[in-house]
């Protein structure tokens, strides 16, 4: 069995900061004990080329039982954003391929879509519309 990196709000906020993008930072838990998992954290950011993220943990995963010290964000999911609207990636990178959502990402490869999606030259997106390649 495998084993992640437990992700916090705080943890998702600094990877992205690293990467020079401004952060916001939502985090909370339902009291109810019948909904333990509704919520856990959400990060937006947003990076000096125009794209944008929004890293969600929808629910804490269980390490041991009876939720004792093991709840943890093992994966997450990221949004990518540009102009504030959902959107893929431009065809020729290893993310957001036709779909504007990555699900199940642990630590490692979100510090991959964040390198990505730093790099973008948001003019890749004019340039394929124009070749009919978007």
């Amino acid at each position: 069995m495998e084993t992640y990196g437990a992700m916090t709000a705080e943890s998702v906020s600094e990877i992205l900061k690293e990467a020079g993008a401004e952060v916001m930072i939502r985090a909370g838990r339902s009291d109810s004990y019948s909904a333990p998992r509704e919520f856990s954290f959400e990060v937006k950011a947003i990076f000096p080329n125009g794209m944008g993220m929004n890293v969600i943990a929808r629910q804490f995963n269980y390490r041991d039982p009876w939720e004792g010290k093991g709840r943890v964000n093992d994966m997450v999911d990221v949004l990518l954003l540009r102009d504030g609207t959902l959107t893929p990636l431009p065809k020729g990178f290893p993310w957001f391929q036709g779909i504007e959502e990555e699900c199940g990402l642990d630590e490692d490869k979100l510090r991959e879509v964040v390198a990505c999606v730093r790099k973008v030259n948001p003019k890749l997106y004019l340039l394929q519309k124009m070749t009919g390649d978007l």
